[in-house]
């Protein structure tokens, strides 16, 4: 049986920042109100398309792992912000780093770097591909509505992308569950999409809205429940577990969920209060960042889990390969920006704050 194993990874995230003490410059909040509740001490906003994201991380993954952008069978892009929806941002990255293959976007919220795993790992496993790039990117300060405390705070903007690659070992990605509950569609979205009156002015007024407390409750169920199913599924033990991964959407959500699942605080790794919630990117930039503070050795074994709009829940269990080092690095940046990261919301405040 052939296995999907992570063999390069790389994260992109815009240089300017918004702290939470810039964010109190313009609405009604502070540190001492936003770090307590969600972790977030500041996100990064970006000067550049979701696309530019993904490809400087593509092309960074691409580097860890030692091959050409050439050498993919299939691209994968988890995004709810991308640049244009026709065509596919999977395209305009498969363009950037030289690929010829397969490429497409997937819209699984928050859920789909981990859904983009799965079908990534699903098509190594079936024999169709040998090499699958996965990406999560996100531009979500488009989405923002400035004056609305309780989705200003949350979000920010970045990229993380990794390799799949064929093996005949019993590493990468062991097992994976997805999910989704339409009945809570409604408690997490965005009115953006072919329902807008395309001819009415206050219809290009859309944001993100959520009621935090019901996504709270439901996020901990949906991410429970399909962890304990995927690890009953791989027949391990919860003590085999050396990392729980999950989605950066709240620290407090995530204390609850590594307290319920009796696992220990220590194992997860929690990088939110320097990004903020990224959506899809969250993930795949939260194991670049343990990867670089040397937590993951080899073969140890992950838990990831994630929740989303939709609602979308995800969980996989991955066993780390033996190398926890790039084979090469990628000279591939951003282009410079010259505005911090107040300067680049200031337009957006404006509209939305008077």
């Amino acid at each position: 049986m052939q296995y999907a194993t992570i063999t390069g990874w790389g994260k992109c995230v815009p240089p300017a920042t918004l702290t939470n003490h810039d964010l109190a410059t313009f609405i009604e909040t502070s540190d001492e109100w936003i770090k307590p509740r969600t972790g977030i001490s500041q996100r990064h906003i970006s000067h550049v398309d979701t696309s530019e994201l993904a490809s400087v991380a593509a092309k960074r993954a691409l580097a860890a792992a030692g091959i050409d952008g050439s050498e993919l069978d299939m691209i994968i892009l988890a995004t709810a912000t991308p640049d244009t929806l026709i065509p596919n941002i999977a395209s305009t990255v498969q363009a950037n780093i030289g690929a010829t293959c397969a490429a497409f976007d997937i819209n699984a919220a928050c859920s789909g770097f981990l859904y983009g795993l799965g079908l990534g790992s699903s098509q190594i496993r079936s024999g169709q591909c040998k090499k699958v790039l996965v990406i999560g990117a996100e531009r979500l300060s488009f989405f923002l509505d400035w004056s609305r405390r309780d989705t200003a705070v949350l979000f920010g903007d970045g990229a993380g992308a990794v390799v799949l690659e064929a093996t005949d070992e019993a590493i990468g990605v062991l097992g994976y569950e997805l999910n989704n509950d339409p009945d809570g569609r409604d408690i997490l979205k965005a009115g953006f999409g072919t329902a807008m009156d395309r001819f009415e002015a206050s219809s290009l007024d859309f944001y993100i809205e959520f009621n935090g407390q019901e996504i709270f409750k439901r996020a901990i169920a949906g991410m429970g429940k399909l962890s304990t199913k995927v690890i009953e599924k791989c027949g391990i033990d919860k003590e085999e577990i050396d990392w729980v991964i999950p989605h950066q959407a709240n620290e407090r959500i995530i204390d609850t969920l590594i307290s319920r699942m009796k696992i220990p605080k220590e194992k997860a790794v929690v990088n939110i209060a320097n990004y903020g919630n990224t959506s899809a990117a969250t993930i795949p930039i939260a194991i670049c960042d343990a990867l670089e503070q040397g937590k993951i050795q080899p073969n140890q074994m992950i838990l990831s889990c994630a929740f989303g709009a939709g609602l979308t829940s995800a969980a996989a269990l991955i066993k780390w390969g033996d190398r926890v080092t790039p084979i090469a690095t990628s000279d591939a940046e951003l282009p410079p920006c010259d505005k911090t990261g107040i300067e680049l919301v200031a337009k957006a405040v404006k509209h939305f704050c008077g």
